[in-house]
């Protein structure tokens, strides 16, 4: 059944030891014997394997430029950034070579840029010192600001962002600033340069203390924060534009970084007010106070919105207020707009104390001493108490509104309450 074994030349047939071409059966050298056999040559061997050829690599086609009318269409993403890179690109190329395209592109920006809110250029309130902690943690300062003189760093950077955008005719706004004095509100109208102005002249008192330059020269008047605003205002025969911002600018930068390499113990350094004097650190305090208060001023004048200070900074220059209270108190009661004291207390001993409870953001409670500045405040000697607003304490400690007009929750000796309220009232000046 099975036929001859195949030879391993498949396909060949061997014949006297060489290997020849079969030809269609029948054909005369297949037939004829005398037919000498044709003679090939020997074949090549094989590999066993097969060898597939080298791959060509053949150079990227690069993909064909959008069209005029593909590339018109995307200005509009374009103009809200919405586009990718490539795409972003492929505009931005096409725009340096098609003139039409370009003039829609910058409408299409105009009106994107129209459609955008206002955004709000205040700092948030704790958005500087977080960002500071935060770099601060990372890598401390060699040489850090004091604790005590953030707050004014803050505040005065908060009204230079607020300064920034304003053109000439903003820095000629009407101001009015508002004090309250003895039994009735005070008021002072200046432009918003003029209020950078004040600040200026009554920063001048901390680097004066300092042994800086003071703002004023060489002949500045004798005296505090009045006789020398009305001084800076007086002595200027044009009206102060918005070439008082820098030197006022400056002057900030000066004294906080005095007060930084100055190191430990000149908190204490006492500052002169004139009727008075406060500590460096306490006037530092005072001062962030101001500027946070007339900052707000000149929003109100321009109609722009303006945040209060962060919680801890509040907080401080409440407590600054509260510990003037007493002193604030005694004043008023030798100059008899008080009642007087219900007794004699000697200093450090327990008198008659009124509580102070103050609300919201920066807020706490503070025991104030009725009877005189020495005494020491005591709660069994309670005799009455008050509960007011974080803000609307400050709007009061400024001046910008009355006791009468408080909002206050009371309780106990109405004539040591009303008494307070007006000491509070009585800290704001001009």
């Amino acid at each position: 059944m099975n036929g001859p074994p195949q030879s391993p030349d498949d396909g060949y047939e061997r014949l006297g030891g060489q290997a020849r071409i079969p030809g269609p059966r029948g054909a005369a050298d297949d037939l004829d014997p005398g037919h000498a056999p044709r003679s090939l040559p020997p074949l090549p061997s094989m590999p066993s394997t097969p060898v597939e050829p080298a791959p060509v690599e053949l150079p990227p086609v690069a993909p064909p430029p959008p069209s005029h009318a593909v590339l018109k269409s995307l200005l509009g993403a374009w103009a809200l950034a919405a586009c990718s890179a490539e795409e972003t690109q492929a505009v931005e190329d096409h725009l340096t070579e098609c003139a039409p395209c370009a003039e829609e592109a910058l409408r299409l920006r105009d009106a994107v840029g129209l459609l955008h809110p206002e955004e709000n250029l205040d700092l948030k309130p704790l958005l500087r010192s977080r960002v500071l902690e935060d770099c601060l943690g990372k890598r401390p300062a060699r040489i850090p600001v004091p604790v005590w003189a953030s707050p004014y760093d803050t505040e005065t950077a908060r009204l230079d962002a607020l300064l920034q955008d304003f053109g000439d005719s903003e820095w000629h706004t009407p101001v009015r600033l508002k004090w309250f004095e003895e039994e009735r509100r005070r008021s002072q109208r200046t432009t918003v340069a003029g209020v950078i102005g004040h600040l200026l002249t009554v920063d001048g008192l901390i680097a004066s203390a300092l042994g800086l330059d003071d703002p004023l020269g060489p002949d500045a008047p004798k005296g505090g924060p009045t006789v020398r605003t009305e001084h800076f205002w007086g002595a200027s025969v044009n009206p102060i534009t918005r070439q008082v911002r820098d030197p006022w600018r400056e002057q900030g930068h000066t004294l906080v970084r005095t007060v930084s390499f100055a190191g430990r113990g000149v908190g204490e350094l006492a500052v002169d007010y004139g009727g008075f004097a406060l500590p460096l650190g306490d006037a530092f305090l005072e001062r962030a106070f101001e500027c946070w208060v007339h900052a707000w001023d000149i929003a109100e004048a321009v109609d722009y919105p303006y945040e209060p200070p962060a919680g801890p900074h509040l907080h401080g220059m409440i407590d600054l207020a509260a510990r003037l209270l007493p002193g604030a108190l005694a004043q008023r009661r030798r100059a008899g707009l008080a009642a007087p004291a219900r007794g004699l207390v000697a200093a450090g001993a327990p008198g008659r104390t009124l509580h102070l409870e103050i609300e919201g953001s920066g807020g706490g409670g503070w025991d104030i001493a009725l009877d005189s500045p020495g005494a020491k405040p005591s709660p069994e000697r309670t005799v009455a108490e008050i509960a007011l607003d974080g803000i609307e304490f400050c709007q009061l400690a400024a001046g910008h509104i009355s006791p009468e007009e408080a909002a206050v929750g009371q309780h106990g000796d109405r004539e040591a309450i009303r008494d307070v309220l007006f000491a509070a009232a009585s800290l704001s000046r001009l």
